[in-house]
């Protein structure tokens, strides 16, 4: 564990280091203790940044900061929470806070929530709600859409869908040329959750989605059962690449890449990845996963990384100042900026960089996310279920006709893990 080392107030108005988060409050004392799991070197910047530049903001305050391993964090953070437990930690939101609401391991921070200024962090606000209360912040996240391929789309005449039955009738015509509509490598399992949280969600809404990632929902439930008739009309019409069980994520990435393949339903990290395979940006280009039933509001995977406030912290009041400062829309430009984490802000008022899927992304979680943020199945499901449930997921996939044992499965397994 080390101290943040002071700075002038002076200095860090002069580096343009936003200041109007704690511009109001009066004066911080004692130690703030902060553990965080942002490990890797960007985020790792990020963290001592944010830290050193809180302390500056407060003469008569000091920051400690512990940074720990990211995977290392996952089975640390309730041993850290119980004795002697810092005052704000990292960690996820919606389904992955539970286990540390129901112990009693974090601080219920609805105040805060009620303040004007967190309207702007309206989009994430049911994934920080357990109990109709809110337990935590948001600091970062970033959508999930369907990246494709623009120059063929134009080749062949076709245009971005909204619709379901648009997405149907420009897969046919994808086919009908000799390729196939989406790319995917399911080998580990999770990028067939993604496909089950869009349908699902599409089909179902967001509502009823949470309801089944918390075991409120039978999988053998007629509504479930819709959500796979709906993904089987692609599965049927050959809509996926062969052998997807074969490939992981990024050994799928060359079909779309040789145009063997016009679309990837993905996060945004593979917009990286996709420019150094050779795509340029008039090339590649991305839609929000199309309208099913119309009567349900789209709900959008973005997975958010959080802050909260651990339930025995000693200095509750910097703890929560520091998380109005997390989230003040000129520090959440700042952290998620190109240079820094390369990834969004939740505050609706922050700036974005000039990348255009940047922008996309922006645009669509702040402005048409309604339904609700998803954190992605193997975050929403309980990490046992999450597992019974990817597998059979890619097995539908290929074996579509085995759905009704599939579901019996994961039923069985529903009953017995949310006991």
């Amino acid at each position: 564990m080390h101290s943040i080392l002071k700075t002038s107030l002076a200095a860090l108005v002069a580096a343009g280091v936003a200041t109007t988060a704690t511009a109001d409050s009066h004066a911080l004392s004692g130690e703030l203790r902060i553990i965080s799991d942002m490990s890797n070197p960007a985020p790792r910047a990020v963290m001592e940044k944010l830290a050193a530049d809180f302390d500056a903001m407060h003469d008569d305050l000091t920051v400690e900061l512990t940074i720990v391993d990211r995977e290392a964090w996952k089975t640390q953070i309730r041993n850290a929470l119980g004795a002697n437990p810092p005052d704000v930690v990292n960690w996820y939101a919606a389904t992955r806070m539970t286990p540390y609401v129901d112990a009693g391991l974090f601080m219920d921070i609805s105040d805060l929530w009620a303040e004007p200024e967190f309207e702007a962090l309206s989009s994430t606000k049911g994934a920080m709600t357990l109990d109709g209360k809110q337990w935590g912040v948001p600091y970062t996240y970033y959508q999930w859409g369907v990246y494709y391929r623009k120059d063929i789309f134009e080749e062949l005449g076709l245009t971005e869908p909204a619709t379901w039955e648009e997405e149907l009738a420009n897969c046919q015509a994808i086919i009908d040329s000799g390729r196939k509509c989406y790319t995917i490598g399911s080998k580990f399992l999770w990028t067939a959750g993604g496909w089950f949280d869009y349908i699902n969600s599409r089909t179902n809404g967001y509502d009823f989605h949470i309801q089944l990632a918390n075991g409120e929902i039978e999988w053998t439930d007629d509504r479930v059962k819709q959500t796979f008739a709906n993904w089987r009309q692609l599965i049927d019409m050959g809509a996926f690449i062969e052998d997807h069980q074969s490939y992981s994520w990024q050994e799928a990435m060359p079909f779309m890449v040789d145009g063997e393949a016009t679309a990837y339903l993905m996060g945004n990290f593979s917009v990286a990845a996709f420019r150094d395979g050779g795509l340029t940006d008039d090339q590649l280009d991305f839609y929000q996963f199309p309208t099913i039933n119309p009567d349900v509001a789209p709900a959008e995977d973005a997975p958010t990384d959080t802050f909260h406030i651990a339930s025995g912290a000693q200095n509750v009041e910097a703890a929560k100042e520091f998380l109005r400062f997390v989230t003040s829309a000129d520090v959440q430009s700042e952290i998620n900026g190109g240079d820094a984490l390369g990834q969004l802000p939740v505050n609706a008022n922050a700036s974005v960089s000039d990348d255009k899927f940047i922008q996309e992304g922006f645009e669509m979680l702040s402005n048409n996310a309604s339904g609700g943020i998803m954190q992605f199945f193997d975050r929403d499901f309980p990490a046992e279920m999450a597992s019974v449930g990817m597998e059979g997921l890619q097995e539908f996939m290929v074996f579509p006709d085995n759905l009704d044992d599939i579901l019996a499965r994961m039923e069985e397994a529903r009953q017995r893990i949310y006991q």
